[in-house]
């Protein structure tokens, strides 16, 4: 009677452990189904708009100081062809400006070193040396309040008595091409001048 009292007994636990094991297995195997069939979650990226009015590419263009002055000096006699005024650029071991002022009823010879500073926007600005005004000896500032006021400048070119400087914002020129142009680097004394010209791709005809 004992033995098969324990008999009985280990039956009922083999049972229970194979019900256990069984029911694990299947829900496991739920589990796994689950995780197989579930539906993945959509993710949503930033739409990314291109603005086609804003596509362009960017050249940088190498070029010396002669190159340069005949190019600048160009462009200021077709802006004084116009006028009295008369004063050109020499790019030596700096940006030399010579001219004349009007003083009463004639006019003066007028000189002035300047040296470039690039500024991270790709402008100018020109930092006074020195500066003279035929033999008359008068304040720097007041020179370049006569300058400011006499002497025709392009409107991207502004000059600053008070700080005895000359700003040129060369990216504020209007060129007929559509091209922007900033100045990369400038150095006088090696003669490595490097502007960089953005095209927009409108500009081309590509859309």
């Amino acid at each position: 009677m004992a033995e098969r009292n324990v008999r009985r007994s280990k039956r009922s636990k083999w049972k229970k452990r194979f019900i256990g094991l069984l029911s694990l297995n299947i829900v496991i195997l739920i589990i796994i189904l689950a995780l197989i069939f579930w539906p993945v979650p959509r993710v949503d990226y930033p739409a990314q708009h291109a603005d086609k009015a804003d596509e362009s590419s960017e050249f940088v263009v190498r070029t010396t100081k002669q190159n340069l002055n005949e190019l600048i000096n160009a462009y200021i006699d077709q802006m004084l062809n116009d006028t009295k005024h008369r004063y050109r650029i020499e790019l030596g071991e700096d940006v030399h400006l010579i001219g004349e002022l009007p003083v009463f009823s004639t006019t003066v010879p007028l000189s002035v070193h300047l040296e470039p500073f690039v500024q991270d926007n790709g402008d100018i600005i020109l930092k006074q040396r020195s500066i003279s005004i035929g033999l008359l000896e008068l304040p720097n500032q007041k020179i370049m309040e006569y300058i400011d006021k006499y002497l025709p400048m392009p409107e991207w070119v502004t000059v600053n008595p008070k700080d005895e400087a000359i700003y040129v914002a060369v990216t504020d020129m209007k060129l007929k091409s559509n091209f922007q142009v900033a100045v990369e680097h400038i150095d006088l004394d090696a003669n490595n001048l490097a502007f960089k010209f953005r095209v927009p791709y409108q500009t081309l005809g590509i859309e």
